[in-house]
């Protein structure tokens, strides 16, 4: 075999990344259209690195007599592979880690640039390749649980991603799938299990449209995701790993960077007609960010006759076997610069088209053992990691313009100068009522003053006519009289004449002319007096006709307001009733619109820890935004007076809706004080409707996961009903949600007793029944839980935890022993892990050591303490072996050495 070429020294994988340059303004295209970003292109090798994993105590044994195959030199970045005593051969890697290496110095120098990259905008990939039981899982996968320094390259990527996003502007969405036996299956949604792969023709990215896209906003959840993800994913037990991953896990993580806004431009659109409208400069456009972050734990490489493998585990191997092997031969035809790539063969490589020859920046970890016995596998991996070593990515930034934000910030400001407009308009139609209520009001007081006016004047007038005819007549009689008395005084005076004209002499005639002109002057006066008098009459009279003429106006103006006014009152009572016609609509549908929305809310398995598949929802969030406006809008009292309806549809929604506000921990503490858990008690003990039941038990075990509502449930009688619930119930979604309330309420030290003496043990002991595996697994978890109790409680100083009493287990004395022993290798995973930690904590007292003894479960720990997938179950069945002289004894008189 000749000795394979060694790559030039690449730079160190954890040192500095390359950053695309800017384009010069000369080279941007731009369309005529808006404004885009030309893209950046540079170029990546795909970056190797490899791990070793430490022998393992069954390797220490087999390989005492031989040396290691693998010689490590980390300073020089290189890896020996012995041929034989006297001959090697030198490869040169990105990075080599020895045995020792921390799991996080593998995701600085590996996975933390890639993160970066992702980050800024570039797509990125992490892949670990390997034999079985190298360690690959370990390095990507391992949720640190027990230890944060254990934690992988998934859950410290994700740290990263979260604490350089603002929750605000961006956002994180998960997939989580794996490939199982050429299918794609979403690992997170386990009932989609042929997700179709769709390539975009003109960009050539490669997308799952069928995966469940899982928004993340925090670590917990997170890892709640991945926990759920691998709960699903298929494993198996093979002479290489005793939990062999028979599926590629693929991790999919998209995100979104609103970016900061570029200098001001102006920005052209089409308006609805097709013709251009320039928007203001003032107006910037932000831009967006979309990467991915792909890392992909393959299934181990192995050869048959190695794993032990036979039957469906011998075709789930034919399977992983040919899709690494299409992967060998694209990263061949890669590195040769092959002009046909064959990335059809396998869906693996469709999936992976990006990450190598693709636009992502790529890392790949290999890993591999120290055993010699595996010396062929090793030297298969070590040359695969040397053929992707030289394959090439054009390394791609991905971003856009923010045109979508630009125009929600444009609308966001339509609006809010709509509503300033309409306020101003508001106020303005007020001040224009109150000016119309002052004008009526002056109008008013005009009108009252011509009134009175009118009615002075009038009086005015009669009085002044009166007193001018009372003093014309008084003038004419005072004329009259005056006139008679003149001629009377003439008529004696012409008699004096006459006689003095017979009987005086001739000197008295020259006095007559003197009275005579007294007598004209008297009578011109009288005249004038006459005259004026019949003037200022005249004048009174035309007086009267001015003020008739101006009664007549404004009795006209007055009568025009008064038609104005009753307009207005008329429209003012057709847009009152318009306004009580639409507020009537509104009313009517309403309640059209409400059963919609609670059919809709899922209120069917409202407990998100009582079924491991929770991810399954994917609108979620959306059901509990409208759970939470129904809340507000119609109130905690008026829903569970509902729950009392006559009509049944009536009482199933709003017990689903009481179901979902309880799902929320915020919300349990309420329903409690306004009487919720006695109304679902009340409807557990008297409704016939199963939905109603198994809504109501659901709604139930969501309080339960409350110290304070679970003695509140002991008190009101709850484990009465829901073993009387159990009794009754054949529908498994209903003995799923009763198992998981008295799964809850085992868990608390305080009800041991009471919990058993109401029959609380034998009612989850009678669920087994259905042999439903979620029924089971709550079972499991109830009985984990009690025993745990009882164990918490014997470890006490005092020896007299409340409500646990001296002597063997409750659960031994109730009959659990057998159904537990039964169960302690189920194949589903989560009974089997509540059901090995069960007889852990029950195997911890002497007391009840010769009753498992007995009843088999002396070989189910002893099995526990080498199988179990988890440490610390395995760790604390080995120590309560070791410290039970009952066990030593029996393993002695069995011969046994443990």
């Amino acid at each position: 075999m000749a000795k394979p070429s060694v790559p030039s020294p690449p730079p160190p994988l954890g040192g500095p990344l390359l950053r695309p340059k800017s384009a010069s303004p000369s080279s941007a295209r731009r369309s005529s259209i808006g404004s885009q970003k030309n893209d950046s292109h540079i170029s990546g090798r795909v970056r190797v690195a490899v791990r070793i994993r430490p022998r393992n105590a069954e390797e220490l044994i087999v390989d005492a007599d031989f040396g290691d195959c693998v010689e490590l030199q980390p300073e020089l970045k290189r890896l020996r592979l012995r041929k034989n005593n006297w001959d090697c051969e030198t490869y040169q890697f990105d990075e080599v880690f020895a045995e020792t290496a921390s799991q996080k110095r593998v995701y600085e120098v590996v996975a933390k640039p890639v993160v970066e990259s992702v980050l800024e905008g570039y797509n990125g990939t992490v892949m670990a390749y390997g034999q079985t039981g190298t360690g690959k899982t370990f390095t990507l996968g391992r949720l640190g649980e027990e230890d944060s320094a254990d934690r992988g390259i998934m859950v410290r990527a994700m740290e990263d991603i979260l604490s350089d996003i603002s929750p605000e502007n961006d956002s994180v969405t998960v997939s989580y799938l794996q490939l199982y036996m050429e299918t794609v299956q979403d690992l997170l949604a386990p009932e989609r299990d042929n997700i179709p792969i769709v390539e975009d023709p003109k960009t050539g990215d490669v997308t799952l449209p069928g995966a469940t896209l899982v928004p993340i906003i925090d670590h917990r959840s997170f890892v709640r995701l991945l926990q759920v993800g691998e709960a699903n994913r298929f494993a198996a037990n093979t002479k290489l790993n005793t939990e062999s991953s028979r599926s590629h896990a693929i991790l999919l993580v998209n995100v979104r960077k609103v970016g900061r806004a570029k200098p001001d431009r102006e920005v052209v659109v089409l308006s609805e007609n097709g013709n251009c409208v320039q928007v203001a400069k003032g107006n910037r456009v932000p831009t967006i960010r979309k990467s991915k972050l792909v890392i992909v734990d393959l299934a181990g490489s192995e050869r048959v006759y190695k794993s032990g493998s036979e039957g469906h585990t011998l075709e789930e191997a034919k399977s992983i076997n040919l899709s690494l092997t299409a992967l060998g031969k694209c990263i061949n035809a890669l590195a040769e610069n092959s002009p046909h790539v064959p990335t059809r063969d396998s869906k693996l490589t469709r999936i992976l088209r990006d990450s190598f020859g693709g636009t992502a920046r790529t890392s790949l970890i290999i890993t591999i053992g120290p055993s010699p016995q595996h010396r062929g596998e090793t030297a298969s991996t070590i040359m695969f990691g040397q053929r992707a070593m030289k394959v090439e990515n054009m390394v791609k930034l991905k971003e856009e313009f923010d045109y979508k934000g630009l125009c929600r910030r444009l609308e966001s400001e339509l609006d809010k100068l709509i509503v300033e407009n309409e306020r101003q308009a508001k106020a303005i139609f007020d001040s224009e009522e109150e000016l119309e209520k002052r004008l009526e009001e002056a109008r008013h007081c005009v009108a009252e003053a011509e009134n009175k006016l009118a009615s002075s004047l009038d009086r005015h007038m009669q009085i002044e006519k009166a007193k001018h005819q009372k003093e014309l007549m008084e003038l004419s009689q005072k004329h009259t009289q005056e006139v008679a008395v003149l001629m009377q005084t003439l008529a004696l005076e012409r008699a004096q004449k006459d006689n003095l004209e017979k009987d005086s002499s001739s000197n008295d005639s020259t006095s007559q002319p003197d009275e005579a002109l007294q007598l004209k002057q008297l009578l011109k006066k009288e005249s004038r007096l006459r005259e004026q008098a019949e003037q200022e009459l005249k004048i009174l009279k035309s007086g009267n006709s001015a003020v008739a003429s101006e009664n007549e106006v404004i009795l006209s103006l007055q009568t025009r307001v008064d038609e104005e006014t009753r307009a207005r009152h008329a429209l003012e009572k057709e847009i009152q009733a318009l306004k009580q016609q639409l507020q009537v609509n509104d009313e009517v549908d309403e309640p059209r619109k409400s059963p919609e929305r609670d059919s809709g809310s899922g209120a069917d398995s409202p407990s998100a820890l009582l079924r491991p598949q929770s991810a399954r929802s994917e609108n979620g969030g959306g059901q509990r935004a409208t759970i939470a406006r129904l809340f507000e809008q119609v109130g905690l009292q008026k829903i569970l007076s509902l729950l009392e309806s006559e009509d049944i549809d009536v009482r199933v929604h709003a017990v689903k809706v009481v179901a979902n506000l309880a799902a929320e921990e915020a919300n349990q503490e309420k329903i409690v004080e306004a009487g919720g858990l006695h109304s679902l008690l009340s409807l557990l003990r008297g409704s016939e409707d199963e939905t109603i039941r198994r809504v109501a038990a659901g709604a139930i075990a969501n309080l339960a996961m409350n110290e304070i509502n679970q003695e509140l449930i002991m008190t009101q009688g709850g484990i009465g009903l829901l073993a009387k619930t159990s009794d009754e119930a054949d529908d498994p979604q209903t003995l799923r949600m009763v198992a998981g309330a008295i799964a809850n309420l085992c868990g608390n030290d305080k009800l041991q007793m009471r919990l058993r003496e109401e029959g609380g043990i034998r009612a989850l002991l009678g669920m087994v029944r259905s042999r439903h595996p979620d029924v089971l697994a709550q079972v499991a978890r109830g009985i984990a839980n009690f025993a745990k109790c009882e164990s918490r409680a014997a470890a006490q100083v005092s020896g007299a935890f409340a409500g646990y009493r001296n002597g063997r287990s409750l659960l031994i004395d109730d009959g659990a022993l057998p159904w537990i022993v039964a169960n302690a290798n189920n194949e589903a995973s989560p009974i089997r892990r509540h059901i090995e930690l069960a007889l852990c904590h029950l195997a911890q007292h002497e007391v009840n050591a010769k009753d498992l003894v007995a009843g088999g479960a002396l070989w189910e720990l002893i099995r526990i303490s080498k199988e179990c997938s988890r440490e610390d179950i395995r760790n604390l069945a080995f120590r309560t072996l070791n410290a039970s002289p009952t066990y030593q004894a029996e393993l002695r008189r069995l011969h046994l050495a443990y």
